[in-house]
């Protein structure tokens, strides 16, 4: 069976993209055939991510195609073990077509209410149009160092009535230097900065076992 995983949101920099590869990575590493559909023709962030990847020869290599149809994806996701759609920057009629192929549906987001308000927005639109409340999940990303306001965007979301997923992403110059030279969040020069972005993937992983392990 493939599993499809969507990486989807209201508006772009939220880290659909770096959450994509991540996971990508983590699936890789462990002997699973991955493709990444990279649903973003005009800017191809992972798809240009990977390019420095294979020029940089690392391993594990990642398959990264850019796609402009969900159908197209899926003509060809019988021929791996993991699919991961990398959305596009804004919620689109794909958006609702990658929710309704995907096994699970993460939806990356800050934790200022300018982040906040619009992702839990594109959560109901999705579960009005008939998305189970248990496939979609957030994930946070790109915070600061404060607990109390990381704790208040948990409790909003949680009061949403949504999933939000173990550990977070903070804003760190090791994940820049990292993506820029194709790697992915567990692959920084820093153990620490693995070690918190391990926490977030196996969250996923974790929540991806339990939507299928029937």
């Amino acid at each position: 069976m493939t599993i499809c995983i969507g990486f989807i949101s209201q508006k772009g920099g939220v880290g659909k993209s770096t959450l994509s590869k991540m996971l990508a990575r983590e699936y890789a590493s462990n002997g699973w055939e991955v493709k990444i559909a990279d649903m973003d023709t005009s800017q191809g962030t992972a798809y240009n991510w990977n390019s420095r990847r294979l020029r940089n020869n690392i391993e594990p290599a990642i398959r990264v195609e850019q796609f402009r149809r969900v159908e197209d994806v899926m003509r060809v996701a019988m021929t791996y073990d993991l699919v991961i759609f990398d959305g596009a920057p804004h919620a689109t009629k794909e958006t609702l077509q990658i929710a309704q192929v995907c096994h699970l549906v993460v939806l990356p987001t800050g934790i200022s209410l300018d982040d906040l308000e619009p992702t839990v927005k594109l959560a109901h639109e999705l579960k009005k149009e008939g998305i189970p409340r248990d496939k979609i999940a957030f994930a946070l990303c790109r915070v600061g160092n404060s607990d109390p306001e990381i704790q208040e965007a948990r409790e909003y979301i949680q009061n949403a009535g949504y999933l939000i997923l173990a550990g977070e992403i903070p804003e760190k110059t090791g994940y820049r230097r990292a993506s820029d030279l194709g790697k992915t969040l567990t692959e920084t020069t820093h153990a620490t900065l693995n070690k918190q972005a391990d926490l977030l993937a196996q969250s996923i992983i974790n929540r991806i076992q339990d939507l299928t392990k029937e």
